[in-house]
């Protein structure tokens, strides 16, 4: 079993900062890739919002590069979204996602709950 909890999500003024976290925790053997998606409305895609791999190489999409920064703290298993500058365009539900291991032979996918921020105007 792998569990995924996030937090740190809520409302803000635009402008403002808000961070994210998620923590990974049971059967781990190693955590590759992790990541925060958003969906901006029921129905609309998910989409990457950031990336870092294990190696700590990070991606992000255009609409927030330069406010957002992702980042990783490997003993704590943990990965987080530093959001500065927020604006109204940035709300969504904020899903983590994580490429990881259970043992040697098994690789998927895990997603946690989202976490909803909200940027007012």
């Amino acid at each position: 079993q792998v569990h995924l909890v996030e937090s740190g999500g809520g409302l803000v003024q635009a402008g403002g900062s808000l961070r994210l976290s998620c923590a990974v925790s049971g059967r781990i053997f190693r955590i590759n890739d992790m990541g925060w998606y958003r969906q901006q409305a029921p129905g609309k895609q998910r989409e990457l919002v950031a990336g870092i791999t294990s190696a700590g190489s990070r991606n992000y999409v255009d609409s927030v590069k330069g406010r957002f920064t992702i980042s990783r703290d490997d003993a704590k298993n943990t990965v987080y979204l530093q959001m500065n500058r927020l604006k109204p365009e940035d709300t969504a539900v904020y899903y983590c996602n994580v490429a990881l291991m259970t043992d040697v032979l098994r690789a998927r996918d895990y997603w946690g709950q989202g976490t909803l921020v909200t940027v007012s105007s």
